[in-house]
């Protein structure tokens, strides 16, 4: 058994902390792909440069994470745009990041939209079609992350991409599969043990409990714990060491 680990990183604006051994150079530690973001929804170029070299210090895959132009909101608001703007957008920030990571003799593995991106494209076939669309345009080597069974895997394979499906040991799941919003309570989970204990079941036995309390089937191949959560430095630590303890290979995706 084997699984991807990722967070997303890079979502700061100093790169001074980004270098000196802030929250991104404990989380590399622990996980084997980073989704950097790109300047839109959180980053600069400077923290993006710093982000790159934390993670091929580490040995640590790298992805980018774009989003939404919302810098105010963090790129979570659900806000409207035409499938075109939508992957002009997208191919100026991998497009950006593969160049920074060019510069250090690091290659792109994968593409992960960020937040109200990732879930707005788990249904919407148009704007999965313009995220996918965006990411053969740069690299179509490029692996594209989505939720099991969303429109933007679906979207990748019509792209001619290669698609990791990703399921989020640190968020709450509905009936359907799809993440509880975060503006409901409990849709982010805090707690170290639990986390361990729900990777170890969904990378084990594929599936989760949904906040209903529905099981619901969960196919992964990669795991991701959010930079952005409070102690996600220890959580993903902890994580990868239940992996570990459970015989599962923690291993980037694009991994031979």
């Amino acid at each position: 058994m084997r699984i991807d680990l990722n967070a997303d990183v890079g979502e700061g604006t100093s790169t001074a902390a980004t270098a000196s051994g802030g929250g991104d150079a404990a989380i590399m530690r622990s996980i084997t792909s980073a989704n950097v973001a790109c300047g839109f929804h959180a980053g600069d170029p400077g923290v993006m440069r710093a982000t790159v070299a934390l993670a091929r210090e580490h040995g640590v895959a790298v992805g980018a994470h774009p989003g939404f132009p919302d810098l105010e909101g963090f790129g979570r608001r659900e806000l409207q745009f035409s499938p075109r703007d939508v992957e002009d957008f997208l191919v100026y920030q991998i497009g950006a990041l593969a160049a920074i990571a060019a510069a250090q003799g690091v290659r792109l593995q994968h593409v992960k939209p960020h937040g109200a991106l990732f879930n707005m494209a788990v249904r919407d076939r148009e704007l999965a079609d313009a995220i996918a669309r965006a990411a053969s345009v740069i690299d179509r080597e490029l692996i594209l992350f989505g939720l099991p069974g969303s429109a933007l895997v679906e979207a990748g394979g019509r792209a001619g991409l290669r698609t990791a499906q990703e399921g989020f040991a640190d968020r709450a799941y509905q009936a359907d599969g799809t993440l509880v919003p975060r503006s409901q309570a409990g849709a982010v989970i805090h707690d170290p043990a639990v986390v361990e204990r729900r990777a170890v079941r969904m990378v084990l036995e594929g599936t989760i409990d949904a906040i209903d309390g529905n099981r619901v089937r969960v196919a992964l191949d990669t795991l991701c714990v959010h930079g952005d959560t409070p102690g996600a430095a220890e959580l993903a630590a902890r994580t990868r060491r239940a992996l570990a303890e459970a015989g599962v290979d923690v291993k980037a995706f694009g991994a031979r």
